[in-house]
């Protein structure tokens, strides 16, 4: 009898069974025919099937049903697919990419490490061959893989269909190399419709998008290796540099260099309050303002230029520009004037409705409307798929399916009425240039629209009002239009001085809503609702108008406002710099690196931003150019449309175009830099040409004295630079201070604040003098000085958090320069017990058992029986100590649990008790709210419990045992090995410079 397991009895599927008797050799051979028993092969059943003719009739086989196995990206995508499929599907995840560059010198294999080029990734010198490693963390999901395929009698990719999805199922199809029947599988949401056509209707790999990715992936390794150590040692370590974080930095550093040359314009008007002069009719009151005087108009903010000044236009047209004391005197000469109606010109207007969301405008909208930065609106969205609420959210599409089309009609029928049902449906053109996916635009999921009510129910707060936004959006894209009318009103008034005036008046109605019941779009912070109503008093030629109010009021040209996340994703679309898939993740990216903080909603540029930027500008021109960046992903659609070839396109990048040139002249586009310069180039030949000085250096104009005043980013910050030579000032820059606002008055005010130093007097002991000092971490005391001939090192301390610096004496701090204290031995072994002051707070340790103690003090006065004591109980760090939580968000409305924010060794995190999530860098103590707290916790929660972890390590442990057999003679070579790997780390950084 032969077993229903197979030879590692894992297989645990439903079979049926038939005696070899019923049937001849050809059918016991087919792949849907496989006979188990332990130990027993395919190929060892075959041996013994050559030696008979016919099977005994009373051996009985196992036949097990044929066996699919399904690999998708994530945990949630598996889970929800398997809702749809049956026992014959296995299906599993593989958790993103399972392979991909070496991160770090430690990733390269030990065959390869050899190779000049393997940190890199990339051979250059062999066709740009690129290096792939199976990353760590993948190891035992990609052996779970292949331990599943065995048992498969077919492989389904389900990867996303984008580029970065058929890459990953190129990358599976590498490492898990299939002996079963292959089919690539794609669809656009998780709905039992579209994965059973998926299922049925499957594709081949598309190699032109694995090329393209490929392309892109080790451009951007070439871009971010070797561009990112020239940051390094030019103007600080640990930066970075990246195709499209390079120049996403430069965009923001732009608007804050049109901010700091802005001048602002000043001009005065009158704003009048009115209404009907009629008692009988209508008594609306209404807001008018001043027009033109005499035949002069009247200046407004459009007529001044970035400088100040009077744009030639407006010159031209002879303006009129008030000043506060001109526009007193003649809202003085207008306050008993009787103004009539001029004019009244009503237009009708037609408003159509937007398109449905692609993956920038659903960012653009939810950041506006819903005040989501782009990170927690993709992932909010990324779960929303994987649950099968949407369809697939990064596409650059506006068109709909045929099924969403009934959907959306059937729903607008149904609550809005047969008037908001358009004869036809509509359909979008799509407007970005070479879209990348094949996909339809975002909306609901399935052939019926789920309700954001019901909805609302299944999924996180933020997911639920990401969900209503896009549901809107699809239904008010197939409604009418929306039918207005504005009307224009100009009034005809004399001063008292004779002079002729006319004031405006403007107002709007929706005549009707059509597409706007269920959807208006958000706005930028501070730009007019265009969708607000603006009711006028029904008003005829020659009536006469009433003065409620007359006020003079100042106005101020403003600079460009700065980007926020909403904005900056438009203006990176508008540029063609990157994909929509890409922004989130870059503006994570540039705020990560410090090259951007936030002020509210506003991305404001760091120093370090302007110094990295201004190298990049000088000697990488082109890799920060916004038209050569967009042209790279022009370059990278040919790639995966089959026009253009890889290799040839990375040879022009890398090694340059010099050799090309034509009979103009001109050089083929490609290249990294000017004149056909290649990157290698760029990079090690031109690296003496970089000024560090000059690039690190911001000039903000001279004092009072006429001494030059600099911004400097140093290896320790930024900071203020005043004088030349040995007669220089400085001093620290805050980090909260925006470039914009580092005026030369504010430099120099900075410069000569009282820096807080002082002598408190001298050492009792060792007679040296004892400073007081302001560090970067906060204030100090230092006794002596330092002295490199005599290699005199001073003792250091830091105040403790209950100390003045403005009234601390010498006697207070004396103590805390002889820290470690030692408190005493341990009467059981004779050890010194010591007291620390250390980065993570104060602490007792003997040996090398420590404890934290309550606070600072207890380092000068914890004795002898206390240390021991602490020392008796158990091991806890820091953080697990009870206390006040930092904020309290409110309670979970789905597990009912309350969610704070608390402070933890590595900084605040939000946790409910059960999960605890870091807060990002983006996030603060002070603005998160319930809503972002929960999502924290949900991308935690995503990722399920943290003592999964654990089991990783296990694997590690097991190795343990091998040491003890190090004696063995046969095994003496292999402790050879071990000084090579304490070498490898120095060829590696241990991070990541590239775009993604």
């Amino acid at each position: 009898m032969f077993d229903e397991e197979d030879g590692s009895g894992t297989a645990h599927y439903p079979h049926r069974f038939a005696r070899l008797g019923d049937h001849n050799l050809n059918q016991v051979g087919d792949p849907g025919f496989r006979p188990y028993r332990r130990g027993v092969t395919r190929n060892q059943l075959q041996l013994v099937m050559n030696r008979l003719d016919r099977w005994p009739s009373d051996v009985l086989v196992v036949l097990p049903m044929p066996k699919s196995l399904l690999i998708v990206e994530s945990p949630a995508k598996a889970k929800k697919i398997a809702e749809f499929l049956g026992d014959d599907y296995l299906i599993e995840s593989s958790v993103g990419h399972i392979r991909d560059l070496p991160r770090n010198s430690a990733d390269v294999p030990k065959n390869m490490k050899g190779e000049k080029w393997a940190r890199l990734g990339v051979d250059t010198e062999n066709h740009f061959k690129p290096l792939y490693v199976i990353s760590a963390d993948k190891r035992d999901q990609v052996r779970k893989l292949k331990s599943l395929l065995k048992d498969a009698d077919e492989l389904y990719l389900a990867t996303d269909e984008d580029r970065e999805g058929e890459a990953i199922a190129w990358h599976l199809l590498e490492v898990l190399n299939p002996e079963v029947p292959v089919h690539r599988m794609v669809f656009h949401e998780i709905t039992r419709e579209a994965i059973l056509e998926a299922v049925n209707n499957p594709r081949e790999l598309d190699r032109r998008l694995v090329d393209a990715q490929e392309s892109r992936r080790i451009l951007d390794r070439l871009y971010g290796y070797e561009v990112s150590p020239v940051l390094w040692k030019k103007v600080m370590p640990k930066l970075s540099a990246g195709r499209v974080q390079s120049v996403t930095t430069r965009i923001v550093v732009e608007r804050e260099r049109e901010r700091m040359a802005f001048r602002s314009a000043s001009w005065w008007d009158l704003q009048a309050q009115l209404h009907h002069g009629d008692d009988s009719l209508d008594q609306t009151v209404f807001p008018a303002e001043l027009l033109q005087v005499d035949s002069s108009r009247l200046a407004s903010g459009k007529d001044f230029d970035d400088t100040g000044r009077l744009t030639a236009k407006a010159e031209k047209a002879s303006v009129m520009v008030l000043d506060n004391v001109e526009a007193a005197a003649l809202r003085e000469s207008l306050m008993r004037a009787e103004p009539t109606v001029r004019s009244v010109e009503a237009k009708p207007y037609t408003r159509k409705p937007f398109a449905p969301f692609m993956t920038s405008t659903l960012q653009r909208e939810a950041g506006n409307k819903l005040r989501f930065s782009s990170s927690q609106t993709m992932s909010a969205a990324q779960r929303l798929y994987e649950n099968g609420f949407i369809t697939y959210m990064r596409t650059d599409s506006t068109t709909l399916s045929g099924t969403a089309l009934s959907a959306a009609r059937s729903v607008i029928s149904k609550d809005f009425g047969a008037d908001y049902l358009p004869a036809a449906p509509r359909h979008y053109a799509n407007k970005v240039k070479n879209a990348q996916e094949a996909h339809e635009a975002i909306r609901p999921a399935g052939e019926h629209f789920k309700s954001p009510t019901e909805v609302r129910a299944r999924v996180s707060p933020s997911e639920a009002k990401l969900y209503e936004l896009i549901w809107k959006r699809t239904i008010a894209s197939q409604m009418t239009n929306a039918n207005g009318e504005t009307v224009s009103v100009r009034f005809d008034a004399q001063s008292a001085d004779g002079r002729a005036v006319i004031l405006g008046a403007s107002g709007s109605t929706v005549l009707f809503p059509g597409f706007l019941r269920a959807y208006t779009a958000g706005r930028e912070e501070g730009a007019e609702d265009e969708n607000a109503e603006k009711v006028l008093p029904d008003m005829s030629e020659g009536d006469g108008m009433s003065v409620d109010s007359l006020e003079a009021v100042g106005h101020e040209t403003q600079p460009p406002s700065r980007y926020s996340e909403s904005s900056l994703i438009k203006k990176l679309e508008e540029l063609g710099v990157g994909r929509p898939s890409t922004w989130a993740s870059n503006i994570t990216t540039i705020l990560d690196r410090g090259y951007v903080w936030k002020k509210g909603s506003a991305l404001v540029p760091t120093l370090t931003a302007f110094a990295v930027v201004g190298l990049m500008e000088s000697h990488f021109p082109n890799l920060v150019d916004y038209t050569f960046t967009a042209k790279m992903e022009e370059d990278l659609d040919s790639i995966a449309l089959g026009t253009a070839d890889m290799e040839p396109w990375l040879s022009r990048f890398y090694f340059g175009t010099r050799d090309q040139v034509d009979a103009n002249g001109e050089f083929p586009h490609g290249s990294a830099g000017l004149g056909g310069l290649g990157l290698q180039e760029l990079v090690l030949e031109r690296l003496g040409d970089i000024d560090a000085r000059a690039v690190n250096s911001l000039p903000l104009g001279v004092d009072a004295q006429g001494r030059p005043i600099c911004a400097r980013v140093g290896r320790f910050g930024p900071y203020l630079e005043r004088g030349t030579g040995d007669d220089t000032d400085r001093a620290s820059i805050p980090d909260d201070l925006p470039p914009d606002e580092l005026t030369i008055e504010r430099a120099v005010e900075l410069i000569e604040a009282p820096s807080g130093d002082r002598v408190l007097g001298e050492h009792p002991s060792t007679g040296l003098e004892v400073q007081l000092k302001n560090g970067r971490f906060g204030p100090y005391v230092m006794e002596g000085i330092h002295d490199d001939e005599t290699g005199m090192k001073p003792r250091t301390a830091s105040l403790f958090a209950d100390m003045d610096p403005e009234t601390v004496t010498l006697e207070q701090i004396l103590p805390l320069l002889e820290l470690p204290r030692d408190v005493g031995t341990d009467p059981a072994d004779g050890e010194m017990i010591r007291a620390y002051n250390g980065r993570y707070g104060p602490y007792i340790k003997k040996g090398n058992d420590s404890r934290s103690i309550e606070n600072e003090a207890q380092l000068l006065t914890i004795t002898l029986e206390g240390a021991l004591k602490i020392l008796a109980e158990p091991k806890r760090r820091r953080g697990q100590k009870s206390s006040a939580p930092l904020k309290e968000l409110g309670v979970d409305p789905n597990s009912e649990k309350p969610v704070v924010v608390k402070d933890g060794r590595f900084g605040p995190y939000v946790t409910d008790g059960e999960y605890n999530a870091s807060l990002r860098k983006s996030d603060s103590v002070e603005e998160i709210n319930l809503e972002r707290g929960l999502d924290l916790l949900a991308e935690r929660r995503a990722k399920g419990p943290a003592k999964k972890k654990k089991k990783k390590k296990a694997p590690a442990k097991k190795k343990a045992p091998a040491k003890k057999k190090a004696p063995a003679k046969k095994k003496a070579p292999a402790k050879k090995k071990a000084p090579a790997k304490k070498k490898a780390p120095k060829l590696g950084t241990g991070t990541e410079p590239d775009d993604e």
